[in-house]
């Protein structure tokens, strides 16, 4: 477990390497939790997709991607201004790709649902659709 400060608050967060199947490749998936008020708070859940492109041999356990403490500090600004309530005593908050990925993403991930259901959009494509706008993406912020 990590922590970060962000004014008065300690956020505790981990991240835990996942393998996202896409049609043309695995990818590496990082699933982020954090949590501002106990274990017993509203818990934050994000998980992300990374974007190297093209994958190295066996992507999955090859891919160096993590997040560091700048990309979580994002995702839970984000967060914070689109619902997460840190001091609500139990639950969990997920920023999902369905609902976020339009108004969010990191330089080096995208979020991805394809996690917690095999029926989201194609990981593959994605990271390859990023690769062909230049790979180096802006952080998005927004409503």
């Amino acid at each position: 477990m990590r922590t970060l400060r962000r004014g008065d608050q300690v956020i505790t967060w981990t991240a835990r390497i996942r393998h996202v199947p896409g049609s043309g490749d695995c990818h590496r998936g990082i699933r982020v939790r954090a949590w501002a008020a106990g274990k017993n708070s509203q818990a934050l859940e994000v998980d992300l997709l990374s974007t190297n492109w093209p994958a190295p041999p066996g992507a999955c356990a090859t891919d160096g991607a993590y997040p560091t403490s700048g990309d979580v500090r994002a995702i839970v600004d984000h967060a914070l201004a689109h619902g997460w309530e840190p001091g609500q005593r139990g639950g969990t908050f997920r920023l999902t790709e369905a609902e976020h990925a339009t108004t969010f993403e990191l330089t080096t991930f995208l979020l991805t649902d394809r996690l917690v259901d095999p029926g989201a959009p194609d990981p593959t494509a994605r990271v390859v659709e990023r690769s062909a706008l230049g790979g180096d993406a802006q952080r998005l912020t927004g409503a």
